[in-house]
């Protein structure tokens, strides 16, 4: 099964949908993305782009609210907190110091972490 993500204008994912990989089929009987793209443009309209469920490409396999960078050409979650920085190489947000060995929720307004 393939996986493709609509995004909206400002290539925010709107929702993420299961097609068959009979889907992406060309002439040639190789699997192709723009295939697939074309066959949700074809059925839904708006602006789709493959993510991966198995995190082989675009960074992680997102979900509604993820972002689609084109730059870097890979998605990356919502910011959970305003001060928190994001890690390009793992694709996550990372809080601006570590968190500590035990269990711990970020307090964004004491910009620290507490225990529960």
């Amino acid at each position: 099964m393939a996986h493709f993500a609509e995004l909206n204008n400002d290539n925010v994912v709107v929702k993420v949908i299961v097609i068959h990989n009979n889907e992406l089929l060309d002439e040639s009987n190789q699997e192709s993305e723009q295939k697939g793209i074309d066959f949700c443009v074809n059925l839904f309209g708006g602006n789709w782009i493959q993510t991966s469920y198995n995190n082989n490409f675009r960074g992680r396999f997102c979900g509604s609210g993820w972002t689609y960078d084109p730059v870097v050409d890979a998605f990356f979650p919502p910011k959970p907190y305003p001060s928190w920085i994001f890690n390009e190489e793992l694709y996550k947000w990372q809080a601006p110091i570590p968190a500590p060995q035990v269990i711990s929720t970020w307090d964004e307004s004491l910009g620290n972490w507490v225990l529960p």
